[in-house]
C-alpha cells in the first residue's frame, strides 16, 4: 500500500505571495502562513501560532499573485515536501513546505471587494475577474510536473 501525504491549513498570508520566474517561464510563488490554536490553560486562555512555509507553482502561482495578500484567509490543500540545500559555510540544511496543489479564498465577501496591494495603492477591481466566495483555485499542472 502506497502512503498518503495530504495537508489542509486555514490560515491568514504573513506576508505577499513573492513570485520569482525560473527557466522556462515557470512561475513560483511563496509566502508564510500562519495557524492559530487556542485551549486553556490554568484557567487562561493561550493562543498558539504555527508558520507554515507555503509554495504554489506555474498556474496556480500566477493565480495566487493576483488574489493573495498579506493578511487574507485562505484554506490550502497540499503535501509536504522536504528539500537540503547546503548553507553558505558548506553545512547541509533542512527545509520542509508545504506544496499547494490548490487553494480557496475566505472570509467576508468586502475583503474582495476592496483590495488594496502591499504598496498601498487601490487594484481596479474591474479589471479583474472577480473572484467567487469559497471559489476553489486549482491548475493542473500534472503533465509538466518538476522531478524533485
Amino acid at each position: 500500500m502506497s502512503g498518503i501525504n495530504k495537508v489542509i491549513l486555514v490560515g491568514h498570508l504573513g506576508k505577499d505571495p513573492e513570485v520569482r520566474h525560473l527557466d522556462g517561464n515557470v512561475s513560483v510563488a511563496s509566502f508564510p502562513l500562519a495557524t492559530s490554536e487556542s485551549y486553556n490553560k490554568d484557567g487562561k486562555r493561550i493562543e498558539q501560532t504555527e508558520w507554515h512555509n507555503i509554495v504554489m507553482w506555474r498556474g496556480l502561482a500566477d493565480i495566487a499573485s493576483k488574489y493573495l495578500s498579506k493578511g487574507k484567509l485562505v484554506y490550502i490543500e497540499g503535501k509536504l515536501r522536504t528539500r537540503s540545500y547546503e548553507d553558505k559555510e558548506g553545512h547541509k540544511k533542512y527545509s520542509t513546505e508545504i506544496v499547494a496543489e490548490n487553494f480557496t479564498l475566505l472570509g467576508r465577501k468586502t475583503d474582495f471587494e476592496n483590495s488594496e496591494s502591499s504598496n498601498g495603492q487601490h487594484k481596479d477591481v474591474e479589471e479583474m475577474p472577480k473572484p467567487e466566495i469559497g471559489g476553489k483555485y486549482a491548475v493542473d499542472d500534472s503533465e509538466n510536473d518538476l522531478p524533485f
